[in-house]
């Protein structure tokens, strides 16, 4: 440690070098202590108890300040000044200790007089902080002087040591909030991919069904209706795709414009566009709807040739009591839509039950489905999750399907969103429960994931039954995993989160399914207790077509990493997804590549074995595993 001695007295430079001088005879003054018994003689000193000095030595002040300078210029900076407060001809001490502090915040210094010319307070004033200024009266004991400089020397090296910590804590908190604000500028721009057609900035059919569910939840009447371009393939097939694309983006200007107030207007795929808005009935919405018509119904100047703009319009009127199905909404008016075209295209025409002939097959499907518990037509299929690395299977995903004597094989699809109208949905969710359940014990520890619908997530009483199923088949809560939609848990997040809440205290597992295609934020991801994200299968499928779905998986995969979730990646179904999704991070995979799913006893040996190769061929498969549906 180096330290700095201002004083105009040769004989006090003297004494400071024999009180810093090494210690000699300490041997001999234990030995005498130890012969002679003289309780009361120092302890030797230990070489470890003081720090080694180095002494510069100036006869006056500005000598002083320019050996301060010198040393911070070197890199060498010292610990401690003793300053004498006289030291005539030259600056005194109270000046000298202010122009050192000015050059050094974090020398220590320690003024020595035997006056009283300044007082601390003074001097404080001009060379503080006041906790680093200390006083020493003439004349000194050396033990005053070698006490004070030990204990500022080794604060200085704390200080400085601090200092150090401080200022890296401080690069990494300006580095998180820069990996923050990436975050959400990822997320942001996520959103807006996910939600807006790429041609027309308009939104899209993710946004249309989120405008569409948001309306249904609504007390007011409004109008869901389905546009087409009439002869839009001609425009594309003689002028080319750039004419199509000019077409489909001034089409979207004079929807946007002549739609009522309030009103949405989307961009669904091809030349279809989706129509929200409010409407005090039917007759109101037609005429809406038929102005909208008139207004698109113009010439259009595209790529130097003039082609005449068309379409047709169904539309149908949703009350807002009961609650429908967004999905079924969209249907309905996409059959007005076809009688439209039918009727000789260029017109609108409102749904009616008589264009639905599904009613009356959605009424069988609904009497089969409550009979097929008994009859044993259900059955559970098994996907495996396999880890990114080693492809260990670490669970399988159980899928329901069921195969009716009378239709054959139904989609989930089909029957789930009939069951969710339905309180069969409840009977549907304990049988699949009971069955994945009593399959766990044939497992030698893989978990299996069991979905949930909203309607059984908003069971009063689902964390409790669901505790009660795994104590009587003798599971741990750990080996379920619970998937939820974002659909389920958005209707009400304050109660979702404290369910989901409650199930992690009891050791299950949650998921997110299908995230990316409902309502979550970062903020709500934060919010609800989870384990790992399941990116939607569109999403993987687009990976290698589309800029946009990348950017979407690499961003899910990111912001799991940044909030410590884990990231399964469903639809895998090509060895080059397999490996853009390893590169990415994905934790787990999931998908045809590595298996379709199986039945109960070929998800056995798979459990037993272990692991997969991934090397199925998505058209290969028994007929037992075909659909994609995932309802458990």
């Amino acid at each position: 440690m180096r330290i700095l001695i201002i004083d105009d007295e040769p004989a006090m430079h003297d004494s400071y070098r024999q009180c810093f001088a090494p210690a000699s005879g300490g041997s001999l003054d234990a030995m005498a202590a130890e012969l002679f018994g003289d309780d009361d003689a120092p302890a030797p000193a230990s070489a470890d108890d003081a720090p080694d000095f180095a002494l510069t030595h100036a006869m006056q002040g500005l000598d002083g300040v320019g050996e301060v300078e010198k040393a911070l210029a070197d890199g060498n900076p010292f610990a401690v000044a003793f300053i004498d407060i006289r030291m005539p001809p030259g600056i005194d001490g109270r000046e000298t200790a202010k122009r050192i502090r000015a050059l050094d915040p974090d020398i220590n210094l320690v003024i020595v007089t035997g006056y009283s010319d300044f007082s601390p307070i003074e001097i404080a004033k001009v060379a503080g902080p006041a906790d680093k200024i200390f006083y020493i009266a003439k004349p000194f004991e050396v033990d005053e002087i070698v006490q004070t400089a030990t204990a500022l020397a080794k604060r200085w090296q704390i200080d400085l040591e601090l200092a150090a910590a401080r200022a890296q804590l401080a690069d990494q908190i300006v580095m998180l909030e820069e990996q923050g604000r990436e975050l959400a500028a990822n997320e942001s721009k996520a959103v807006h991919m996910a939600t807006h057609d790429s041609l027309t900035e308009a939104p899209n059919r993710l946004a249309f069904l989120r405008a569409l569910t948001e309306r249904a939840r609504g007390r007011e009447r409004f109008a869901a209706a389905m546009l087409d371009l009439d002869r839009f393939k001609l425009v594309n097939d003689t002028l080319g795709h750039l004419a199509g694309d000019e077409m489909i983006r001034s089409v979207y200007l004079l929807l946007s414009a002549a739609v009522p107030e309030g009103g949405v207007v989307a961009r669904l795929g091809g030349d279809e566009f989706g129509i929200l808005f409010d409407t005090p009935g039917e007759e109101a919405a037609v005429q809406a709807c038929e102005l909208m018509l008139r207004k698109m119904t113009v010439t259009l100047n595209l790529i130097g040739h003039s082609v005449q703009a068309g379409a047709s319009i169904g539309v149908i009127v949703t009350e807002a009591e009961p609650v429908r199905d967004p999905v079924d909404v969209m249907r309905r008016a996409d059959l007005a839509l076809n009688e439209a075209k039918r009727a000789g295209r260029g017109i609108v025409r409102a749904y009616d039950e008589s264009m639905d002939d599904s009613i009356k097959f959605r009424r069988q499907i609904e009497g089969g489905l409550s009979q097929a518990i008994a009859r044993g037509e259900l059955k559970l299929a098994y996907q495996p999750i396999v880890a990114r690395d080693g492809l260990e299977i670490v669970g399988f995903e159980g899928l329901l399907r069921w195969f009716s004597p009378e239709y054959g094989a139904i989609s989930p699809a089909m029957f789930i969103p009939i069951a969710e109208e339905s309180n069969l949905i409840h009977e549907l969710g304990d049988w699949v429960i009971e069955t994945a359940l009593a399959e766990l014990h044939n497992w030698p520890g893989q978990y299996v994931s069991i979905n949930f619908s909203p309607r059984q997530f908003r069971r009063h009483n689902f964390v409790a039954h669901l505790v009660e199923c795994v104590q009587r088949a003798g599971v741990e809560p750990g080996r379920v995993q619970i998937e939820i939609t974002e659909t389920a848990i958005f209707d009400d997040a304050d109660r979702a989160a404290e369910t989901l809440y409650r199930l992690r205290q009891m050791g299950f597992r949650i998921a997110l399914d299908d995230f990316g295609t409902g309502y979550s934020s970062l903020y709500n991801i934060r919010k609800f207790a989870l384990d790992c994200l399941k990116i939607d299968k569109s999403f993987i499928d687009g990976m290698g077509r589309e800029r946009e779905s990348a950017a979407i998986v690499h961003s899910i995969i990111h912001l799991g990493r940044a909030l410590g979730l884990g990231v399964i990646a469903e639809g895998v179904e090509t060895d080059a997804q397999v490996q853009a999704l390893r590169l990415a991070g994905a934790s787990h995979l999931q998908g045809y590549y590595f298996s379709r799913p199986v039945d109960a006893e070929a998800a056995r040996a798979m459990a037993a074995m272990g692991s997969v190769e991934g090397k199925d061929d998505p058209g290969d498969g028994p007929a037992l595993l075909q659909g994609n549906g995932t309802h458990g």
